[in-house]
């Protein structure tokens, strides 16, 4: 029995870039009409799915979240979200810095799904059931009501459409990603684009690499100044998960490593085993820096205003909405394309090109997000070490 040769999203993302780099200036235009017409009808489900997929991803977590009562739990998120909101204002402020002198201005996106005129061969309209808006506000006032319910059937029915939501995002979007991907670089190179935005994203992606880099170290230097101990030691036993996150591109199935690792390290066997995998869900500063660096690049390419305010409403909500990640390769953008869409404006070119950039770098950020959950259950485990021990000599001197 011949075995069945599995080919990784990234690779097939790579292939989608390079065939429609190559072939744009070959193709018949019957073929680059049908590509443009496919292109259509997936953007359009796109938007149609965009509200379901915020309302299926972030009531549950919202819901999670909400329950535990426990100081430790609220002590993680805080801890977690900070540190989400820190890279993001990070990427923010190197990229305001060194951005505009390696972007041109003159690309015109809205060129890209439809390159000089290219119509399709027919148009389908798949108007979404809500607005982005709407479906985050119902997800909050959903999620916060579940998480204070007495009984798990209504949790039951958002669990159900939580893994319809996922389902559709593994088994539909993801893996028809690369044809989406293979018409709008098609369609950049007839409009002869894509050299000048290519450029520019081989220059973007090495400021995320070294932002990422910084990110963990200044993050083990934090966790240091707790446990008084040396950062890069701290970091380097943390490198068997970092490498296997690059492997994996998961964050759930770096699990096993990451909290052997992270015990390695000295933190308490119980602080680590709750820690790690919740932190695996609701920690995810090296995809917050990825997409905050990626959306500021593409609005400075279009020229389109931007300014703090706008950035820190979307740093903010960027947060919350990666907790509802799902843990598939790609999952942080898909849930971020909502405030994409609401917050800065981005129609479907800028969001196919975050697409192809973010999963371009998927490994590294997920092995930014799982190397720093160690770090925050360093500082966890010092936190709860210091107020149990204070409790014990108040319990022998009682």
């Amino acid at each position: 029995m011949k075995k069945k040769i599995h080919i990784g999203l990234l690779p097939c993302i790579v292939i989608a870039i390079a065939a429609g780099i190559a072939f744009g200036n070959v193709l018949p235009m019957t073929l680059i009409r049908a590509f443009v017409t496919f292109n259509g009808i997936f953007s359009e489900f796109l938007n149609f799915s965009i509200p379901l997929i915020i309302v299926g991803l972030v009531t549950v977590a919202i819901a999670n979240i909400g329950k535990g009562a426990g100081k430790m739990l609220l002590a993680t998120v805080l801890i977690a979200y900070g540190a989400t909101l820190f890279a993001g204002f990070l990427s923010y402020f190197t990229g305001t810095t060194f951005f505009p002198s390696l972007i041109r201005q003159d690309v015109p996106l809205e060129q890209v799904s439809e390159a000089q005129g290219i119509l399709p061969y027919f148009n389908v309209a798949i108007p979404p059931l809500m607005n982005v808006m709407t479906a985050l506000v119902l997800a909050f006032t959903l999620g916060l009501g579940l998480a204070h319910l007495k009984t798990d059937a209504l949790k039951n029915v958002a669990l159900d459409f939580q893994e319809i939501v996922v389902k559709t995002i593994s088994t539909v979007i993801l893996p028809l990603l690369p044809v989406y991907i293979f018409g709008i670089f098609l369609n950049m190179t007839r409009s002869g684009q894509v050299f000048g935005i290519l450029s520019v994203f081989i220059k973007i992606i090495g400021i995320i690499f070294l932002l990422h880099i910084f990110l963990l170290v200044f993050q083990y230097s934090i966790a240091a100044l707790f446990v008084r101990r040396n950062p890069l030691r701290l970091l380097g036993r943390m490198m068997p998960a970092y490498f296997t996150a690059l492997g994996t591109q998961s964050s759930a199935a770096t699990i096993p490593v990451t909290l052997a690792q992270t015990v390695k390290n000295g933190v308490s066997p119980g602080i680590a085993g709750f820690v790690i995998p919740l932190c695996a869900t609701i920690h995810l500063s090296g995809s917050t820096l990825k997409i905050v660096a990626c959306a500021l690049a593409l609005m400075m390419m279009q020229g389109i205003h931007y300014d703090f305010q706008l950035f820190a409403g979307f740093i903010f909500m960027l947060g919350i909405t990666m907790v509802a990640a799902p843990g598939v390769p790609g999952g942080a953008i898909m849930a971020s394309l909502g405030i994409l869409q609401s917050i800065l404006g981005f129609g479907e070119s800028e969001q196919a090109l975050m697409i192809a950039l973010y999963i371009a770098m998927d490994s590294f950020g997920t092995a930014c997000n799982v190397t720093g959950d160690g770090a925050i259950a360093l500082v966890i485990d010092k936190i709860y070490t210091k107020r149990q021990a204070r409790r014990n000599k108040q319990e022998l001197v009682a």
